[in-house]
């Protein structure tokens, strides 16, 4: 992943500083309301939209694919 400041690899973190960065995208992408945009924002916005939905299908799918690739089980938690 490269962004201005350099290229990284979130491999070479921490579990724990790569677990923050997780939790802080899932925050994120929750406070994520396109209900709420108004219709020409949504069209405008489009492209741009499907294009990072895209990626993150793909990211997601990756990570989702080496979890099971070690023989592991992606569980969605219990709620109380």
């Amino acid at each position: 992943m490269c962004r201005a400041q350099g290229c990284y690899s979130l491999s070479n973190m921490r579990t724990n500083d790569v677990m923050a960065r997780l939790e802080a995208a899932v925050s994120a992408l929750g406070d994520v309301d396109v209900s709420a945009w108004p219709e020409d924002t949504l069209k405008e916005q489009l492209g741009e939209l499907s294009a990072a939905l895209v990626a993150l299908d793909g990211v997601l799918s990756r990570v989702a694919d080496e979890v099971r690739a070690r023989g592991l089980r992606i569980e969605e938690p219990v709620s109380a």
